[in-house]
This record gives C-alpha cells, sequence and structure tokens, in this order.
C-alpha cells in the first residue's frame, strides 16, 4: 500500500512486510482502495455519461414531487435537456460562460443544470434562501451571466441586472418565460456553431467556504464529477441498475444534490422523489407513498426521527427504506443506536467528503448492528489516492496516526475561480488537495475524522465561514472587534456563536446585535449567541484565538445555567 517519493521501488512481502532498496529517501504513505479500480470513460461529457441508455427507459420516471405528484420521465429529461441547451445557445451563450441557478429543490432542476453543460455553459447553484447580498456576491464571483430562477424568487435577482429565464407557466414582465424559450428551440434551425465540447472544460461551478474562510468558486470539469460518479457507483450492478427510488431532500444547489443524488440516480436509472422543504408528516408521507428506498439525510433529521413522537403515528411496517446516508456533519454513536433501534432494518450510512473533490464522497460505510467500528466515515473509494500528514512539516504518518487528510484522484477540482493563492494552500505541486480535517486510517481499512483545522461551522449541514459572520458583525457602527465560533448543539450540530466587543457608549442589546446579523445573511447563518466582551484573545501574529473564544463562552453559559438553577 506504500508508494515511494522518488519513484524507488518498494517491494512489499507478506511474511516480511515492506523493505526499501534505498534506505536514504524518505518513505511516503499513501493508501489506496482495498477495491480494484474503475475505468473512467474518456471524451463524454457528464449529461452525455449520466443520459447513456436512458431511451431504454424512456417512460420510467425519473423525477416525481414528493407533494403534488408530478413527474418528468427519462424521455423527457433527455429532450428537455437537449432543448434547453439549444435555448441557452440560441441566446448567445457560450463555452465556459456561468449561470446561476437560483431554485428550490423542483422536478426540472437536473434539467436546468444538465442543459447548461450539454451548451457548455459552467451550472452554479445558489441557495434560494440567501439574502440578496449573498446571491449578488456569487454572481460578481463566477462573473455570471444569465440566471435561472422562479416566480417566487424573483424579486430576489431581478436587482442583479442580468437576464433572467423563470420557471412555470406565469410570464414575468422583464423576464424570459421558460415554456416560451425551450418552444422557439424547438423552431429553429439546428445549425448553429456548436463549439465541441471537452471532457476538460468546466461545466459546473459550486461554492464553498473552502478549507479557508470566504465563500469562493470551485471550478470543476466534466472529468471531475464523471470520474467522481465512477468511484462513488462501482458497487452498482447491472441487476441494480433502475431499482433505487432516492429521496431528493438534500438540497440540488450542494454538490451533493446535483451529483450524488441527481447525476447519480439518473446514471443508474432511479427515481428521484423532490421535496422542496422537510415537514415531518410530509417526510414520512413520501418516504411511505413513493416507496423509498435510499435517503440522504441531515444529523437532525435522523434526531427528529428518533424524538419527535408525531413518527409513531405512522405505520413503519410500510416503509420500503433500505438505508439512509448521512454525509453533511459527524452523527453521534448514541443518535445511530437509538435510529438503529426505532427502525430496525434499515442501513446507516456514512460519507466524508467535500466540494473541492466533485462531490461530498471521499469514504464511505455501511453501519449496521454489530458494526465496530461506528464512528468511522468509511473506506476510500476506489480510483483515490490518500495520505494523512503532519501539518507542521508536511511529512506523511503511517496508519492510526492523525495528520492533516489529503486525497489526490481525478475528482479535484481545477482550483477556486480566480483565486491562485487560496488554491495553491489547498492543492499542492503534486496534486494533493488539502482537505483541512485531521484523522487517520486504521489496519481494517476505516478512515476516521477526528478534528477540524479548518474553522468552518457546521450548522444542520450547512457550511457557515466565521471569517463572513465577522465582517458583518465589524460593519455595525457599534461593534468594534468580533470572534465567531461553534458552539455545539444537539438539535443542529453547531451553532455560530459570537464574542463581541461594543464601542465606548454603545447601546446595543445582544439581541439588536444578532438582529442586525439576521438581517444581512441567509438563515442558517444567523448568530445564534451573542456575549459582550472586553477582550479577544489574539496570537502575536493577529489570528483569533478559537479555542479560547469558544472555551470562554462556554464557561459563561455554564455559570449561567447554574444561576439559573439556583434561582428556580
Amino acid at each position: 500500500k506504500y508508494i515511494q517519493h522518488s519513484q524507488l521501488l518498494i517491494h512489499t512481502h507478506s511474511n516480511m512486510g515492506t523493505y526499501v532498496e534505498n534506505f536514504a529517501s524518505e518513505e511516503e504513505h499513501v493508501f489506496r482502495s482495498q477495491y480494484s479500480s474503475v475505468p473512467v470513460p474518456d471524451n463524454v461529457t457528464l449529461p452525455e455519461f449520466v443520459l447513456q441508455n436512458a431511451e431504454l427507459y424512456a417512460d420510467k420516471v425519473a423525477f416525481v414531487d414528493a407533494v403534488t405528484g408530478k413527474g418528468v420521465t427519462f424521455s423527457e429529461v433527455v429532450r428537455g435537456v437537449h432543448r434547453f441547451s439549444k435555448a441557452l445557445r440560441s441566446l448567445g451563450l457560450r463555452k465556459g460562460l456561468v449561470v446561476i441557478v437560483v431554485l428550490p429543490n423542483v422536478v426540472e432542476y437536473a434539467i436546468v443544470a444538465l442543459g447548461i453543460m450539454a451548451a457548455g455553459g459552467v451550472f452554479s447553484g445558489a441557495n434560494p434562501t440567501s439574502h440578496v447580498s449573498e446571491i449578488k456576491k456569487q454572481a460578481e464571483s463566477a462573473d455570471a451571466k444569465l440566471i435561472v430562477t422562479n416566480v417566487t424568487n424573483y424579486e430576489k435577482v431581478k436587482a442583479l441586472e442580468l437576464p433572467i429565464i423563470v420557471l412555470g407557466d406565469e410570464v414575468v414582465e422583464g423576464a424570459m418565460n421558460w415554456n416560451k424559450l425551450l418552444e422557439a428551440a424547438d423552431r429553429a434551425g439546428d445549425d448553429l456553431a456548436r463549439e465541441p465540447i471537452q471532457q476538460n472544460d468546466l461545466c459546473a461551478m459550486p461554492f464553498s467556504s473552502g478549507t479557508t474562510g470566504m465563500s469562493k468558486g470551485v471550478m470543476l470539469t466534466h472529468r471531475n464529477l464523471v470520474a467522481n460518479l465512477c468511484s462513488t457507483l462501482f458497487g452498482v450492478t447491472k441487476e441494480m441498475e433502475g431499482q433505487v427510488t432516492t429521496l431528493g431532500l438534500i438540497p440540488f444547489f450542494h454538490i451533493y444534490g446535483i451529483t450524488g443524488i441527481c447525476c447519480a440516480t439518473l446514471k443508474s436509472k432511479g427515481k428521484v422523489v423532490v421535496m422542496g422543504r422537510f415537514e415531518l408528516k410530509t417526510f414520512l408521507n413520501a418516504l411511505i407513498t413513493h416507496e423509498v428506498t435510499f435517503a440522504p439525510i441531515v444529523p437532525p433529521i435522523i434526531l427528529t426521527l428518533v424524538k419527535n413522537p408525531i413518527v409513531d403515528e405512522f405505520d413503519l411496517r410500510k416503509l420500503k427504506l433500505q438505508a439512509i446516508m448521512t454525509a453533511a456533519a459527524p452523527l453521534a454513536p448514541e443518535l445511530l443506536n437509538a435510529f438503529e433501534h426505532k427502525f430496525p432494518g434499515v442501513a446507516v450510512q456514512e460519507a466524508y467528503g467535500l466540494t473541492e473533490h466533485s462531490c461530498i464522497t471521499l469514504t464511505y460505510v455501511q453501519k449496521g448492528l454489530g458494526s465496530t467500528n461506528k464512528n468511522s466515515v468509511g473506506f476510500i473509494l476506489p480510483n483515490l489516492e490518500v495520505k494523512f500528514v503532519d501539518p507542521d512539516t508536511g511529512r506523511s504518518l503511517p496508519r492510526n496516526t492523525p495528520g492533516e487528510l489529503c486525497v489526490r484522484s481525478q475528482c479535484v477540482m481545477q482550483g477556486y475561480y480566480k483565486q491562485e493563492d487560496e488554491t495553491a494552500q489547498t492543492i499542492d505541486k503534486n496534486g494533493w488537495l488539502h482537505t483541512g480535517d485531521i484523522g487517520f486510517i486504521d489496519d481494517e481499512e476505516n478512515v476516521f475524522i477526528v478534528d477540524r483545522i479548518k474553522e468552518l461551522i457546521k450548522y444542520k449541514g450547512f457550511q457557515v465561514a466565521p471569517a463572513e459572520l465577522e465582517a458583518i458583525l465589524l460593519s455595525h457602527s457599534s461593534v468594534e472587534d468580533a470572534a465567531v465560533v461553534p458552539l455545539p448543539d444537539e438539535e443542529t450540530g453547531e451553532i455560530p456563536a459570537a464574542s463581541v466587543i461594543l464601542s465606548p457608549g454603545a447601546k446595543e442589546s445582544e439581541e439588536d446585535i444578532m438582529n442586525y446579523v439576521a438581517s444581512n445573511a441567509a438563515h442558517y447563518k444567523k448568530v445564534r449567541v451573542v456575549h459582550f466582551v472586553d477582550a479577544i484573545p489574539k496570537s502575536p501574529s493577529g489570528k483569533i484565538m478559537r479555542r479560547l473564544v469558544k472555551e470562554k463562552m462556554v464557561e459563561k453559559m455554564k455559570t449561567k445555567s447554574l444561576t439559573k438553577s439556583k434561582n428556580i
């Protein structure tokens, strides 16, 4: 399992361990999958790859709305992608131009995203619940040329002064209508000068807070995403094709939503049951009615399923659910046990990954009763190389030794858009993507994540960058300094909390400061605890010492709750 830094030969003998022909060279500990590598096809775009053999499933439903029952078949997906890509080219969309999609999860979402890619454009999903200033920031950072949205979100994006396509039947003044656009594409001849699309062309630019700080555009090619699907779907056999019904609740603007749910299910010819938002009764009804077999969900939903009495009103024997998958945040072992007790026979899968690696999945594990490694994030997928390095020296480390997890594969992003320094900090000269997470691999090939170097807060699986919230706090006239840290929270995983130094004479309350952030950021980015302090601990170089800030906040909250309980 080891390779040599200087390409020198290493012999591995089962009875003799590993010996090296040249002892002067330092051994590089690189771990690969225990499964054979899988082929990745050349010269095929992502839309072509996931829609291969779709004609064999022409009348099978590919996407269905969990609530209304509105469905889209495979033949409608193929036709929709072709029509929309043609319409986009007739509008002047050229290869490499970015289209921002501001939509909730809808049955047409994959048609929109794949249509953009098939036209040579670059799909960039945005969170429809984002504040208008955040969508504006994304559109400007990506040099976007066009926006696709729906009537509900039209008001939010019309100020961006970009051409807008609105989904649905309703005609909105000042915007192009989706249906009319597709009809016009049907009438247009097909002699548009089509630019050939190569596998190494960009096709997606999701925004991620990355391994450092503020949100950045992650440049992904057709090759990146095709390679990722080949690795993640390696276990899907021909017999399993067309058998899976996946819950489409995780947002499709997220790389896992579009790649891991939409594209993976299209590729394996399954069905996606689309849900725009989580509401417990609707969720359980959808699982039962649509006979969902696979449900990727976040830990807060698992907590609700375990604790909420409404669940007991449903006949859980009617469930066809075979597995749930959680990936956006680690799962507490107690929660896993409680879930397995309430939903016997439903496997719990856990995965780990990041946007910079084309999808959420680098590792994957199926957890069941009697599983010995309940806190492992799984095994390494085929075609990937993984190593763990000492963050201070950069040396790779042997098994069972925690270090920064690094990955190298064909799924590694091309870089952050127009952020060369940030890219260089994340991908080294040998092509290793440094994840910012501390982990190790054991003797049984299980990977464990133990800590995060990066300071991102994971609220309900959403990434919240402290630097972004600190910038908002510092824009308040009464705030002198601020530090944002994660506080543990049973329901959401982590909540953003702020220590704030107020200017002398300022009259604002903690509540006022929280409201100020709320009016300038998306709902999930809200600061949920504010403490006023006299000083914020910083290192000699001026870096906020977040661990100390967090410890002080936790201590203060404990003191408060003790005082409260004494007064009761």
